[in-house]
C-alpha cells in the first residue's frame, strides 16, 4: 500500500481499539472524536489528533469511520466531502441502518470518494486483541487495495458482495449474537438454581456440544456477576436490535427467537443497567429466579 497513514473517525470502544492495533502494525493513525479524552488516549497509544474531520480527509488517502448513529456517519460523510484527496476510500464499520450508508456513500461519491461497507463482527474485547471479523462489502478494487489495513486491526476479512452486503451479513451475526447471550446466560440461571458451581460449569460446558462463542465471551462476566467493564454496552445494543428488527420486517422474515430476546435486554435497561455489558441480561433472568446465587 502506498501509505501507512490511516485516518480514524470515531475513538469510542471499536475505534480505540482498531486504532491500537493499527499503530502497533505500524500505521500513523490521525484520528478524530468529538469526545476530548478520547482524543487524548489516542495520542497516549502514539496516534495523531486531527482538529475536526476536514483535517482527516485532507490528510489521508484511507479514512476509517467507527459512529454510534445515522447522523454522525451523515455529518462526518458530509465534512471529508469537503476535503477529499484523490483515490480517497472511507471504510465504514458501524452497525447503522442500510439507507443511510447508501445516503454517505452518496454525498462522498459526488466529490469521488469511495465509502465501503465493512461492518464488524467482535466485542470491544476482542478488538483490542484484534480478534475481530470484517465483513466487506462495495467496490472490489477498493477492499483489495484496503486489505493491509484490514490486516493491521481484525483476524480475518471477507468480501461478501455488493455495497450493502457487509450490513447484512452484520444483522445474521448480531442476530445470533443476541439469542446466544440470552441463551447463555438463562443456562448460568439453571445452573445457579442447581446448585452448581459456576466456574465449573464454564469450563465444562464451554468445552462441549452446548459451547458458544458467546459463552467463552460472556461467561466469565457471568461466574462473576460482574458487567461494569463493557464490551458492548445495554444502551447501545438496543440501537443495533432495533435496526436488525426493522430490517426483518422490512423484508418479512419472521425472527421469533430474536424478538423474544429483545425482552431481556429491555428489562435490563429497566434496571438501570444500560451502561452495563450486554452480559448483564444474566442479572435479569437471576432476579426472575429469585436471585439463586450462591453469596460467599
Amino acid at each position: 500500500m502506498e501509505s501507512r497513514a490511516i485516518g480514524m473517525v470515531g475513538l469510542g470502544i471499536m475505534g480505540s481499539a482498531m486504532s491500537a492495533n493499527l499503530i502497533r502494525a505500524g500505521f500513523k493513525v490521525l484520528g478524530y472524536d468529538v469526545v476530548p479524552k478520547r482524543r487524548a488516549d489516542l495520542r497516549k497509544a502514539g496516534g495523531s489528533i486531527a482538529r475536526n474531520c476536514k483535517e482527516v480527509g485532507r490528510k489521508c488517502e484511507i479514512i476509517v469511520t467507527s459512529l454510534p448513529s445515522s447522523d454522525a456517519l451523515l455529518e462526518t460523510a458530509t465534512e471529508l466531502a469537503k476535503s477529499p484527496r484523490a483515490n480517497q476510500i472511507v471504510v465504514e464499520t458501524s452497525t447503522l441502518p442500510i439507507p443511510v450508508k447508501e445516503e454517505a456513500r452518496d454525498r462522498l461519491a459526488k466529490r469521488r470518494v469511495i465509502l465501503l461497507d465493512c461492518t464488524l463482527s467482535g466485542t470491544g474485547a476482542q478488538a483490542r486483541v484484534k480478534d475481530l471479523i470484517v465483513y466487506a462489502s462495495g467496490d472490489r478494487k477498493s477492499y483489495t487495495r484496503i486489505m493491509p489495513v484490514l490486516d493491521g486491526f481484525a483476524r480475518a476479512h471477507y468480501y461478501v458482495g455488493s455495497f450493502g452486503a457487509g450490513s447484512k451479513m452484520k444483522f445474521v451475526a448480531n442476530l445470533l449474537v443476541a439469542i446466544h447471550n440470552v441463551a447463555a446466560a438463562e443456562a448460568m440461571v439453571l445452573a445457579m438454581k442447581s446448585g452448581l458451581d459456576l466456574a465449573t460449569v464454564l469450563k465444562v460446558v464451554a468445552d462441549g456440544a452446548g459451547g458458544s462463542r458467546m459463552l467463552q465471551v460472556r461467561g466469565p462476566m457471568m461466574v462473576k456477576g460482574e458487567y461494569s467493564d463493557a464490551t458492548m454496552k445495554v444502551q447501545t445494543w438496543q440501537k443495533d436490535m432495533t435496526i436488525i428488527g426493522d430490517y426483518a420486517r422490512k423484508i418479512d422474515c419472521p425472527t421469533p427467537l430474536f424478538s423474544a430476546s429483545a425482552s431481556i435486554y429491555t428489562a435490563a435497561m429497566a434496571m438501570g443497567r444500560g451502561a452495563e455489558d450486554t452480559g448483564a441480561v444474566c442479572a435479569v433472568l437471576e432476579k426472575m429466579a429469585n436471585n439463586p446465587r450462591r453469596r460467599r
